[in-house]
């Protein structure tokens, strides 16, 4: 009878413990899908082709737009695609997805979980870090445009004014906010010049002695001795300064709703292929990413792995990457994406005239999987 009476209680006791389980289980999903993470999630964003279009207003009002828009030189039919990527962030300054969705992007490898403060530093709102965002855009678009022209021969007269002076620096005092710097230890900077150059200048200067600095100030000009000083192993002269260019025609860029700096490289491709004859790329669907300096110096960029997938998802056959993004890329490139590693717009430029041409492209650089 003992025997017969105990089994029941041990079955009773089995569902218990599995009853406890399923439940300890929902409320652990329930808790997991509403409790928000420290973290946000970036995925491929939209992808918009530089020598193409994009469809701007809403309703009635909607029409496809130029991108390039060139006014003054003469322009010519192009082919294909150049294709400029953005990466969509998942949760803002004050809103983080569940962790549901975080475990989730874990295992998708078109998206990364990335620290939130990496997006939205502290004290920072959604709000200024998007008007960070816009501002990168203009001056990389600036930027695009003086690269472009220098790249076809253009002289470029270029003024760098004085946005900020670091308090404390060795340059505070003796060059104000609102300076224009004419030149560096004697080195003009009026002309095809941008913040690299400058920069490049102070390096190469070092700290060990003063430096003849040249501004205008008013309509005076006046030198001015500043010696650099060295952080993180770079000699730095302690201001920041604003580009601005006076170009010979008009070239305008007229993408809405994109932020950052990441597009500077396709665009100055893009601008090159509609003021040249024949077709950059080919007729081929290419997409890219990096920023750009006047000089055609092509950086480093965020999120390549989004935009490697997000390129792929638009058709994309050949994509060119930041020569210093190619950590990243190796072992996550998509199946039928050939991706070509590249430093400054002009190895870009022919780079494309390589591809496009069908030759080997045995001798480029690539990123590998």
């Amino acid at each position: 009878m003992t025997i017969f009476a105990t089994a029941p209680r041990r079955r009773s006791r089995r569902r218990t413990i599995g009853w406890t389980f399923v439940v300890g289980a929902v409320v652990l999903a329930i808790v997991a899908s509403v409790l928000p993470s420290p973290y946000v999630i970036e995925l491929p964003g939209p992808v918009f082709n530089t020598i193409g279009t994009q469809e701007q207003g809403t309703g009635k009002d909607a029409k496809d737009v130029e991108l390039i828009e060139v006014d003054g030189h003469q322009t010519y039919p192009t082919a294909g695609a150049l294709d400029m990527l953005t990466v969509s962030v998942q949760g803002t300054a004050t809103q983080r997805p569940p962790w549901t969705s975080v475990i989730r992007a874990l295992f998708t490898k078109s998206q990364a979980v990335v620290p939130a403060s990496a997006i939205y530093p502290p004290g920072t709102t959604t709000e200024q870090v998007d008007k960070q965002d816009a501002a990168d855009m203009t001056n990389s678009q600036q930027s695009a445009v003086a690269a472009a022209l220098i790249h076809q021969g253009e002289r470029i007269p270029t003024t760098l004014e004085v946005g900020t002076v670091a308090e404390g620096s060795p340059a505070d005092g003796p060059i104000r906010k609102g300076d224009v710097i004419t030149a560096f230890g004697g080195t003009p900077l009026t002309t095809n010049a941008d913040a690299t150059t400058l920069r490049g200048l102070v390096a190469d200067h070092g700290t060990a002695s003063p430096a003849t600095v040249t501004v205008r100030r008013g309509d005076a000009t006046r030198q001015v001795e500043v010696t650099p000083v060295e952080q993180d192993g770079t000699a730095l002269l302690g201001v920041g300064v604003v580009e601005r260019y006076d170009f010979p025609f008009d070239v305008t860029i007229k993408l809405q709703d994109v932020g950052g700096p990441s597009a500077g490289m396709m665009f100055a491709l893009g601008i090159i292929d509609e003021i040249t004859p024949g077709k950059l790329n080919g007729g081929k669907h290419v997409a890219g990413t990096g920023t750009i300096t006047a000089g055609g110096e092509v950086g480093p960029i965020g999120g390549i792995r989004q935009k490697l997938y997000g390129a792929k998802a638009a058709g994309a056959t050949v994509f060119l990457a930041p020569a210093s993004n190619c950590d990243e890329v190796v072992g996550h490139v998509p199946d039928g994406l050939d991706v070509y590693a590249v430093k400054t717009l002009d190895q870009a430029v022919s780079d494309l005239g390589t591809i496009a041409s069908g030759k080997s492209t045995a001798g480029l650089a690539t990123c590998g999987r």
